[in-house]
């Protein structure tokens, strides 16, 4: 496993005790509401778990939102209870870790942080708490030191891109198509690596425009208008499929392909998007790469639960169903078997899918 390179300018998490507070509803473009949330009513006597989110935050559609739905999942199966941690910009590394350790002290059995930006504040705070089980989705151990207590929770997400990849060539109607990442770093790289190998696989001659919302700043998974802009830029020079990795900024993606019309589409990312989309841009959203951040934080919690806690490296691949794609809203049932044939030749090993473009 290639280890990432650490983030230093981050967006913290603080503790709470609640989600993202409900906002919007199902059409226009207002963002739909967040799930009930469960840590406010559940009281059971099992696992308690801490959930720290990425930026973003839940209500983000995506990353975050997915975490959640294995939170649920989790703690109402095995009757446990749940803290979670909110996003909040500008907070530095003492923050995040300040968190954890709250998280620990009010009695969290089990800990996960939701992204690498997580990997050094738990290898900080680990040590210090032999007792309690953390996990880090997409993290990675900064030293050479193994932790105990420590489970990564790795996703090959350059996979499920190679077959959205896949679908946006088969569907291009210009011979141009578009990625918009939310920040330049090795995890978002992957999943432009993945796209661009399966849309050539399809159409060596296609052309891939590729936007960045921010270098190194982790706002760019929280910037809606961001995301608009740079999908509007691609859609504008000749993209009629733009494909995000940005967290909550696709839903700026989106509303670009609303805005740019008939015949433009959005690809979404980690969950199936089109399900919690608006009404407006259910019609723009022609799949999703599916990330099952629901299944791995699910099977943690479920490991913690049953006194044998997982630690080390999990990996989230196409041969576990660990990443895929969305079928909903029917835009590719035409080319669902093609799509499988690429899965089916990646999960043989015929072909190596890039995790670098």
């Amino acid at each position: 496993m290639t280890k990432l390179s650490a983030v230093a300018a981050v967006a913290a998490l603080a503790l709470a005790g609640c989600g993202s507070s409900d906002s919007g509803g199902s059409d226009g473009g207002s963002k739909p509401a967040a799930s009930k949330d469960v840590c406010k009513t559940a009281k059971g006597d099992g696992p308690k778990i801490g959930l720290a989110y990425d930026v973003g935050g839940r209500g983000d559609q995506s990353f975050n939102d997915s975490a959640y739905v294995g939170l649920k999942k989790a703690v109402e199966e095995f009757k446990g209870s749940c803290v979670e941690g909110e996003a909040s910009d500008g907070e530095p590394e003492s923050a995040r870790e300040d968190r954890l350790r709250n998280m620990a002290d009010s009695g969290a059995t089990a800990i996960i942080g939701v992204g690498f930006a997580y990997s050094d504040s738990v290898n900080a705070v680990a040590p210090d708490y032999p007792k309690v089980n953390f996990a880090i989705v997409d993290g990675f151990d900064p030293d050479t030191k193994p932790n105990a207590n420590v489970a990564y929770l790795t996703f090959a997400a350059n996979e499920g891109s190679y077959l959205v990849g896949v679908a946006a060539a088969e569907k291009t109607k210009t011979g141009q198509i578009g990625f918009v990442g939310g920040v330049h770093n090795d995890l978002i790289k992957g999943f432009e690596a993945g796209y661009v190998a399966g849309a050539k696989a399809v159409k060596p001659d296609i052309k891939v425009d590729i936007a960045y919302i921010q270098e190194s700043d982790l706002k760019g998974f929280g910037d809606p208008a961001g995301g608009k802009a740079a999908a509007t830029g691609e859609f504008d020079k000749g993209a009629d499929i733009v494909y995000h990795a940005s967290g909550a900024s696709g839903s700026g993606v989106f509303d670009a392909a609303v805005e740019a019309g008939d015949g433009k589409w959005a690809i979404g990312v980690d969950s199936d998007q089109y399900l919690t989309a608006t009404t407006a841009q259910k019609a723009h959203i022609l799949t999703s790469a599916l990330k099952r951040v629901d299944v791995a934080t699910y099977d943690f919690i479920k490991t913690v639960n049953d006194g044998k806690p997982a630690t080390s490296y999990t990996t989230y691949d196409l041969k576990n169903d660990g990443v895929g794609y969305a079928t909903s809203g029917g835009f590719i049932d035409d080319i669902k078997s093609d799509i499988d044939g690429y899965k089916a030749k990646i999960v043989s090993g015929e072909i190596k899918v890039p995790t670098k473009p």
